[in-house]
């Protein structure tokens, strides 16, 4: 058997634009986040749909039209995110995705947080005062990491 990707397993561009449509909406709702959003482009929910699709093994839509990793970095320069921000949003992403009935298996789960937390801790730093851009960043890449790829029920013997 060949692994797919954390990008095709979540089903894709469609799977990742439907979580950060509803889960925009559901942050202009958020009394914590809504402050931090309230600029925001129409297209930002695509954009980080993008993003994501990249960093979880989809194609470089994020690094071919919107400037990759870099780019990302300087969309939280000056932002001053704090802990309760951080977690607020992992939190309420994760509730879009559990609502949406995205893949709920243990080993994507655990996948898709571990970049959470990463990624969120991440944009903490670079929404410091005096954080600088990497213009030579890389994009991240996630996998399946310690998981040992899609949950695949065993059949009974």
């Amino acid at each position: 058997m060949t692994v797919p990707t954390l990008y095709e397993w979540i089903g894709g561009i469609d799977a990742l634009n439907r979580l950060t449509d509803e889960f925009y909406r559901r942050v202009h709702q958020d009394e914590l986040l809504s402050p931090v959003f309230a600029g925001m482009d129409a297209g930002h929910p695509r954009h980080v749909a993008m993003f994501l699709a990249e960093v979880l093994g989809g194609p470089p839509l994020y690094s071919t039209e919107r400037g990759g990793h870099p780019e990302m970095v300087r969309h939280h320069l000056g932002k001053h995110l704090t802990e309760a921000m951080r977690r607020r949003w992992i939190n309420l992403l994760l509730d879009t995705y559990t609502d949406l009935e995205l893949p709920a298996d243990p080993e994507f789960a655990s996948a898709l947080v571990g970049y959470l937390e990463w990624g969120t801790r991440l944009a903490v730093i670079n929404s410091a005062p005096g954080a600088k851009v990497w213009e030579n960043a890389p994009m991240p890449k996630w996998g399946w990491g310690e998981t040992g790829g899609p949950f695949i029920p065993k059949k009974k013997a």
